[in-house]
């Protein structure tokens, strides 16, 4: 008798060490993990939450029907987290409460950053923060060292909640009376976080075509889309510059004011771009509020929100093309949405015209731009460039690759398939039509797509090649011919 109570007592010892014990393992694994480089935490960071959104969205209470399949529930959950809005199956519809609010969840996470929410959930477990980690919120929401990045990811969740919050009330009165309180509530927190995170994700099947004649709904979702756009760093700096411009001189930053002016330009000339374009469609089958909300809607949505008020497959292909570039383009840096970035656009038009007039140095408001930054604008462009013309040929030659056989309908594919592979790398969400088509190989790479587009091609570059420059072998130089 005396053995088995010894046996006994040995077991409930060790179980109730063993939550010390696991304690102790969680701390030296996360402290293993915050040791990585922040261009590999950032990326696995972003993984992580796709492949937890993924299982959830697998559960039977995820859909109406119980059921979907694995590539559709990574599809559905890398769009949420990196707050792009392609989707393969309608998300209200097929998606019930539950899975609606896991889409809600993971846009809200994508839009904020896994690393925002993290440093968060550290600070209020008593978790001191590593020099790493405060790299990583740097190279995410800072364009300079600052000290206090807790404040400023203070700042950032209060901002995001305030706009949101606003956002919700605005649009539960536009919805109250057509759907009733408590519906209306429900629409308004999911297109208002939705809207700021620049998801694009919608819960009506032909995203917001129905209400292209609101004024209210087209300038308050506009107005979200353009807040999350342009950048934490942007309103970090605005609301310094308030506070302190009555006691000091309180100086705008470079990277504020080329982001405001950028923004606002590509907002009008987006717009008169596609007033322009489009004018037959709008005078015949527009309002005349709808003729002035219609553009200036898409040209705000089509840089990385995904919102439509029109069926972008009956545009035209000058509108597709210059929906394109814009696309491509995307957001600010620091914001929730893709691309190359506003300032990146700016930065190589001021290079171009300071090359053309024989000037060494770029300046911007009576300051110089590093040269450093100016290499890494024009490599992040080719680099770009680079990964949507390889991912574009894979997805027109997916047939070949798939089944040996010869690729067909080509021709009419590339505008579509184009147009689809620019709207996942800037993370924006715009569609064809195409998306619930894409074959296995083409969802894969629209997944592939995504993430690059959200994290940041040069963030994979650096983890790749390593974020410092190697020395390499200097030679004698020889002149070559070029353009």
């Amino acid at each position: 008798m005396q053995i088995p109570l010894k046996i006994f007592s040995i077991l409930i010892s060790r179980t109730l060490q063993k939550p010390k014990i696991w304690n102790r393992q969680i701390h030296t694994f996360s402290n293993r993990i915050l040791n990585w480089q922040p261009s590999t935490l950032i990326l696995t960071s972003f993984i992580t939450a796709i492949i937890l959104g993924a299982l959830l969205l697998k559960l039977p209470a995820a859909t109406n029907t119980g059921h979907i399949g694995w590539i559709n529930a990574i599809f559905t959950s890398t769009s949420a987290v990196c707050v792009t809005g392609l989707v393969v199956i309608d998300t209200g519809s097929y998606f019930s409460t539950f899975g609606q609010l896991v889409i809600l969840a993971l846009i809200q996470v994508g839009g904020l950053g896994v690393m925002t929410i993290s440093l968060i959930l550290f600070k209020w477990l008593g978790r001191s923060i590593t020099f790493r980690h405060r790299r990583v919120m740097q190279d995410l929401f800072t364009h300079t060292p600052r000290k206090d990045i807790f404040k400023l990811v203070k700042n950032i969740i209060f901002l995001t909640f305030t706009i949101e919050g606003i956002g919700i009330i605005v649009l539960t009165v536009h919805w109250y009376g057509e759907l009733g309180l408590q519906r209306a509530a429900y629409m308004a927190l999911f297109h208002s976080v939705s809207g700021f995170c620049n998801a694009g994700f919608s819960l009506f099947h032909d995203s917001m075509v129905r209400y292209g004649g609101s004024l209210l709904l087209n300038a308050t979702l506009g107005g979200l889309i353009v807040l999350g756009g342009i950048g934490f760093p942007v309103f970090y700096d605005l609301q310094c510059w308030f506070k302190k411009r009555k006691n000091i001189r309180y100086r705008l930053s470079i990277q504020t004011k080329i982001v405001l002016l950028t923004t606002f330009i590509l907002i009008v000339s987006g717009a008169l771009m596609f007033a322009f374009l489009e004018r037959s469609a709008l005078a015949d089958n527009a309002s005349v509020t709808q003729r002035i909300l219609t553009p200036l809607f898409q040209s705000m949505t089509c840089r990385t929100a995904g919102f439509n008020t029109t069926a972008i497959d009956q545009l035209n292909d000058a509108t597709l093309c210059m929906m394109i570039f814009l696309m491509f383009f995307g957001a600010s840096p620091g914001s929730c949405g893709g691309g190359v970035k506003t300032t990146t656009l700016a930065l190589l038009t001021i290079f171009a015209v300071s090359r053309i007039r024989k000037q060494r140095w770029v300046n911007i408001f009576k300051k110089s731009v590093p040269h450093e930054t100016v290499m890494r604008s024009i490599s992040l462009v080719l680099i770009s460039s680079i990964i949507i013309s390889t991912v574009l040929f894979l997805m027109l030659s997916g047939d070949l690759i798939l089944t040996g056989q010869e690729v067909t309908n080509v021709r009419g594919s590339f505008l579509p398939y184009f147009f689809e592979t620019v709207s996942a790398f800037g993370t924006v969400g715009l569609s064809m039509g195409v998306t619930s088509e894409l074959n296995s190989l083409g969802k894969c790479l629209i997944i592939l797509t995504m993430i690059i587009g959200r994290v940041g091609v040069l963030t994979f570059a650096y983890i790749i090649a390593g974020s410092d420059p190697v020395n390499g072998v200097e030679r004698a130089e020889e002149n070559m011919m070029i353009g």
